[in-house]
């Protein structure tokens, strides 16, 4: 009962082309705004939105329509220009259609999806109530109820679009979970999940043999009390309070694919010449040979590299925290999150990367020391942690089981270094010894660790290494 439709086109819509996009659904249609003029809506007599249109967006990075959307646009750079059509308004969806298509004509390009001039399809809500929901309270939210807010979402790839990540700080401030709804071809952005809320907030697919099952634990799910939860089994106990687990999400197909994931933070004083991204550029040239593609607040990531203009954005929001996302090139699948704060310390970048390998690709493990030496010689390293696991090329999440990551190395920055008491951060209980990075007066340790993706003992000896670390 929902559709999102894109017009991809190489012109950017002006006023008058919007202006005349609106109008295609008929003269009988009213027009307002929100999101302090950010958005356009199509009404109805009555004021009720019919389709809410983002403003244009220039996108300058290659790649993000075919990760994003799998359509083919104009060549870099390309204007995008997003429209969704409100659900359980009849015509909503067929307006949509029609603006997009409109839009693509006056401004050049497409529209996707292919089928937006004619009959879109829709997604089932089966059993789930849709209730007026006031859209400057709670953009994009189809479906609103004491306990979520529920988006229901028919794209290819959910990303952490602008609206996306509006419904989550909405529904945060309302104290609500966010479930998001999808058919069962459906694929998560890594953005998504890393900024998905705990419980209630899920990822729901709609399953035709189990009905609904959670994305990510294949947990099967009923609409109950005003928001999918979990069905408990028939056999279950007090004891063991068992939930059964959908056969779709279960079937899962071997591959030599492979992740490279890379998650550390970093701590810089706060003055006037600190530039962020710094320290993620530094791993992604190691690791890949050239810097990232390009950035963003949110998906698409729409501009060039630049860790200037990114520092810009960071200290124009600051003291309040930043989010970016940045990419790689199509020939090198990669996807970074950077959360930058304030803290008592100083300015804060927490990042995690991911790189995907296909069959006969290998994944620069020699270049991970490297990696971690330019992080704690040039940008005040606190910590690293690199885990290698068997999951798909393109970083995308699909509705099925991806095992756990196993962990390659860890790293302990030379400040965390000087906080362990004794000759502690040296001497282990691994049985690699660690590898000395930085000046000697003052050391950072690299950890080395099995890392093989089928085994789990990974984890025994990344636990054993905290625990002496920590001194207990």
């Amino acid at each position: 009962m929902t559709k999102d439709v894109i017009a991809l086109t190489p012109r950017m819509p002006d006023p008058w082309v919007v202006l005349a996009g609106l109008l295609s659904g008929g003269p009988d249609k009213r027009v307002n705004t929100a999101g302090e003029g950010a958005v356009i809506q199509l009404c109805d007599e009555q004021g009720r939105p019919l389709v809410s249109v983002e403003a244009p967006l220039l996108v300058q990075v290659e790649g993000e329509a075919e990760r994003l959307l799998g359509a083919t646009p104009p060549r870099v750079p390309f204007w995008w220009t997003e429209a969704r059509a409100t659900t359980g308004v009849p015509d909503a969806e067929r307006l949509a259609g029609t603006f997009a298509a409109r839009l693509a004509d006056l401004a050049g390009g497409s529209a996707w999806p292919p089928e937006a001039t004619g009959s879109l399809a829709v997604v089932r809500t089966d059993g789930v109530s849709v209730a007026p929901v006031p859209a400057a309270a709670q953009p994009a939210v189809d479906v609103l109820t004491p306990n979520v807010a529920v988006v229901i979402m028919d794209r290819p790839v959910v990303a952490m679009t602008a609206w996306l990540s509006d419904a989550f700080r909405a529904a945060a401030a309302a104290e609500r979970g966010l479930q998001v709804v999808t058919p069962p071809g459906t694929r998560l952005s890594p953005a998504v999940l890393a900024n998905m809320p705990d419980w209630p907030s899920r990822w729901v697919v709609r399953d035709e043999r189990d009905g609904y099952y959670d994305g990510l634990s294949g947990a099967v799910l009923r609409w109950q009390e005003g928001m999918f939860a979990t069905v408990v089994s028939e056999h279950a106990t007090e004891d063991d309070p068992r939930t059964p687990v959908a056969a779709s999400y279960q079937e899962v197909t071997e591959t030599a694919e492979r992740q490279l994931a890379v998650t550390f933070r970093t701590v810089h004083p706060a003055d006037g010449r600190l530039v962020l991204g710094g320290a993620l550029e530094a791993v992604w040239r190691e690791l890949t040979g050239g810097p990232p593609a390009g950035w963003g607040t949110a998906e698409p990531a729409n501009l060039p590299w630049s860790p200037g203009r990114l520092t810009d954005v960071a200290f124009a929001r600051a003291p309040e925290p930043t989010w970016f996302v940045v990419v790689g090139s199509p020939g090198r699948p990669g996807l970074a999150t950077v959360r930058v704060s304030r803290t008592k310390a100083g300015v804060e970048e927490t990042v995690t990367l991911a790189l995907g390998y296909g069959a006969g690709e290998e994944p620069p493990l020699d270049a991970l020391p490297r990696a971690a030496e330019a992080l704690v010689t040039r940008h005040r390293l606190q910590s690293m942690l690199v885990q290698l696991r068997k999951a798909r090329r393109d970083l995308l999440v699909p509705p099925r089981f991806e095992g756990p990551g196993v962990p390659l190395s860890f790293v302990l920055g030379a400040e965390e270094v000087r906080a362990v008491p004794d000759d502690r951060a040296r001497r282990t209980p691994l049985a690699g010894q660690p590898l000395r990075l930085g000046p000697k007066a003052r050391p950072a340790y690299y950890y080395p660790m099995t890392g093989d993706p089928s085994d789990l003992a990974g984890w025994a000896d990344f636990e054993r290494l905290m625990s002496h670390l920590k001194g207990s």
